[in-house]
């Protein structure tokens, strides 16, 4: 089965985190409309996807963010600690029943945490960074990207958390995404 993303047509590592927005956004609202073993089904994709997703930012956006852009590092800090009480929410949410009725209130207020955070992540580091790479380096960082998308495990397996994030499932994905995307840019 292709990912989302590794098969998207967009080579350059901003429009490729755009086209993501979009996929968790989808994701989010299939979640929401899904039930039983197809709601877990499509809470994995998007575990996965936010996974791949952070990852890529953390280590290829933020770090050129705060050299580049001015007031760099007041942005990547604001942006860092939306995506850590993203992660708290989504390993309290993954832990919990998908036939709970608190599920769907728990999904809703971090589906609007998430997507307040790509629309701050869009307009404070995305659109102004364009010209921090070349033309070759934004395709060359895509293609890390992809690489990574492409051999994240499918579904979340109990694993250690990354430093200061709850321990889980959704931890473990996280921790491979940024291994296999460390590996891919050494």
């Amino acid at each position: 089965m292709s990912t989302v993303t590794a098969n998207a047509p967009v080579q350059d590592v901003i429009g490729l985190l755009r086209h993501q927005h979009e996929r968790i956004r989808e994701l989010f609202d299939l979640v929401g409309r899904s039930a039983g073993t197809a709601r877990t089904d499509a809470l994995d994709r998007l575990v996965r996807l936010l996974a791949v997703h952070e990852t890529a930012e953390e280590e290829i956006v933020h770090p050129v963010a705060r050299r580049a852009l001015p007031g760099g590092e007041e942005v990547v800090a604001e942006r860092v600690a939306e995506e850590a009480a993203a992660w708290r929410a989504l390993t309290e949410l993954y832990a919990m029943d998908p036939d709970d009725p608190a599920f769907a209130s728990r999904l809703d207020r971090l589906r609007g945490d998430v997507l307040a955070h790509a629309r701050a992540e869009e307009a404070e580091e995305f659109s102004r960074l364009g010209d921090a790479f070349s033309d070759a380096q934004r395709r060359a960082l895509a293609g890390a990207v992809k690489a990574a998308e492409a051999m994240a495990p499918p579904r979340p397996a109990p694993g250690t958390a990354p430093a200061g994030l709850p321990a889980g499932p959704p931890a473990a994905v996280l921790e491979r995404a940024r291994a296999l995307i460390r590996d891919a840019l050494a």
